[in-house]
């Protein structure tokens, strides 16, 4: 494997872990709180900090029945549509220049893992070293191929995927 480079960091088989901090949807809505998260993972030696861009609209739509809903009393989720659960957990976009600037100050880089073109034309007024293609998204290879236009360094996720859905996302 070659050596790439993600920001300041070098990353490869004869580089040091390069460990990164998921915030995602952990911040309960709460700007402070992400920031103040952003500054935990810094103090505990984390180099990356990852965020995860989308919308409810661009990720379900907003219906209560079928599929869409969750009526599963075991469920911690049960009585909300899978809108109202993006909608819960998703990071504002508005807020993504805070927690990257924050990042960039504690000495890490920040980026993201787009789940539509939009958030991808987005993440890219925010100048991200790299991206991330979440394992549902795999074998999204519109979605892959608007990342890897960027040039930019891609990060894929592999656990949901076959050894055939990774050798076509690659290629």
């Amino acid at each position: 494997m070659n050596t790439i480079k993600i920001g300041p960091f070098n990353i490869g088989k004869d580089e040091p872990p390069f460990i990164i901090a998921e915030l995602s949807g952990n911040h309960n809505q709460n700007l402070t709180l992400a920031l103040e998260m952003v500054d935990a993972a810094a103090d505990a030696g984390v180099h990356g900090l990852k965020l995860q861009t989308y919308t409810a609209e661009t990720m379900t739509i907003d219906i209560k029945q079928g599929e869409f809903f969750i009526d599963d009393k075991q469920s911690l989720w049960q009585g909300h549509s899978l809108y109202e659960l993006y909608e819960k957990a998703h990071t504002p976009w508005e807020w993504h220049k805070a927690i990257f600037e924050r990042a960039k100050e504690r000495g890490m880089v920040a980026f993201s893992t787009p789940f539509d073109a939009t958030s991808i034309d987005f993440l890219e007024t925010l100048d991200v070293p790299c991206y991330k293609i979440a394992s549902f998204e795999n074998t999204d290879h519109e979605l892959i191929a608007k990342v890897a236009k960027t040039g930019k360094p891609v990060i894929l996720s592999t656990g949901m995927a076959s050894l055939t859905e990774i050798a076509e996302a690659v290629e």
